[in-house]
């Protein structure tokens, strides 16, 4: 019975895919790479302004005691991202991949 209602899903699907790829209207939610490339065009315009990345590469390594850090990103959980636990064994900051923070281990010697 689940092969069965699988195969039709699928069925379903691909015809609806046909369907959109061939209709004329404006779908709300499905994003033209003409338009993602006109809207990155104009956002890169502007030299004035730093990148997200530039603006991240700011922020100075942050230094923690422990071998793994836990980061999610902000205090708020509404403003972070999936918590993402990160080993700090080597000698460069490691780096998140949500975020682009970087942490190093501070070596108490």
């Amino acid at each position: 019975m689940a092969a069965f209602g699988r195969k039709n899903g699928l069925t379903m699907a691909t015809h609806l895919m046909k369907t959109l790829a061939g209709s004329s209207r404006n779908l709300c939610g499905i994003v033209t790479s003409e338009v993602t490339t006109s809207h990155t065009a104009k956002w890169m315009q502007d030299t004035s302004k730093k990148s997200p990345m530039e603006l991240i590469n700011e922020v100075p390594p942050i230094k923690v005691e422990g071998r793994i850090v836990a980061c999610e990103g902000d205090s708020d959980p509404a403003l972070g991202h999936p918590i993402e636990f990160i080993c700090l064994d080597k000698e460069e900051p490691a780096v998140c991949k949500y975020c682009g923070l970087r942490y190093v281990q501070c070596h108490h010697h």
